[in-house]
């Protein structure tokens, strides 16, 4: 088989202040569509990470990835 799996990288928790009404409505709204909040702003982490980091560092990630999971397959 041709999958590529990708090891998990240690999670870090990330807090901002953000207005409370807006919060409890963006919140209510996902969850009437079947999404999670903080599956939401993980993905837009994502999008942060490639939009301003360097495609170098960025390949960095991935071998360093692939080889994490080839030595766990050992």
């Amino acid at each position: 088989d041709n999958v590529k799996v990708v090891s998990e990288m240690k999670k870090v928790n990330v807090t901002v202040q953000y207005d409370e009404e807006k919060y409890k409505a963006v919140k209510m709204y996902l969850e009437k569509k079947g999404k999670n909040l903080d599956d939401e702003i993980a993905g837009y982490m994502d999008t942060l990470f490639t939009k301003h980091i360097p495609a170098t560092v960025r390949e960095y990630f991935d071998m360093k990835n692939e080889s994490a999971v080839q030595s766990d397959n050992k």
